[in-house]
């Protein structure tokens, strides 16, 4: 498994400052893709526990809400379970921290049938799914850039059995 990069201080992709990481490898490859440097799967760096623990020192300081897995493509089947480890990771070291992650896939078709993705979810707060879709783009939209794309509240929909989507509140 690989990453492209990992930015320390994110306002964009989730609320508050957040640390994010970019997952390497799509199979995707949606129009317009806002990150198509990340499409390719031999591109980027190796993801070692070394990446782990430095996303994790980035996460220490108190104004930093939480993590934000993006890609490329978190949830593919050769990323998902790095993706699951590091968000393991950040949840065992600090509980009151969140765990947004943006895919293609979507949660209630491709992500609850696959026992890799389901353990993956346990971990994760938020879920944006969907593929882009360049005519459904929408610059006005909150954390998301299409409108087919859902910003799930995954524990909640663990639990309930399907999709919840976050509340606007946050």
């Amino acid at each position: 498994m690989r990453y492209n990069k990992i930015r320390k201080m994110d306002i964009v992709n989730g609320p508050g400052v957040r640390v994010s990481i970019f997952m390497q490898g799509c199979c995707f490859n949606c129009k317009n893709c806002f990150n198509p440097e990340t499409h390719d799967f031999n591109g980027g760096k190796e993801f070692t526990d070394e990446t782990i623990a430095r996303v994790l020192e980035l996460c220490t300081p108190e104004h930093i809400a939480g993590l934000s897995i993006l890609g490329g493509e978190p949830m593919h089947p050769l990323n998902v379970e790095g993706t699951g480890r590091l968000a393991k990771a950040l949840k065992e070291k600090y509980p009151e921290k969140n765990v947004w992650v943006w895919s293609g896939f979507l949660f209630d078709r491709d992500l609850v049938v696959s026992e890799k993705a389901k353990e993956t979810l346990k971990y994760v707060d938020v879920l944006v799914d969907g593929q882009f879709q360049e005519e459904l783009a929408n610059p006005l939209l909150k954390w998301k850039g299409s409108a087919n794309q859902r910003v799930i509240d995954v524990q909640k929909s663990l639990i309930n059995g399907g999709v919840v989507l976050l509340e606007e509140n946050i």
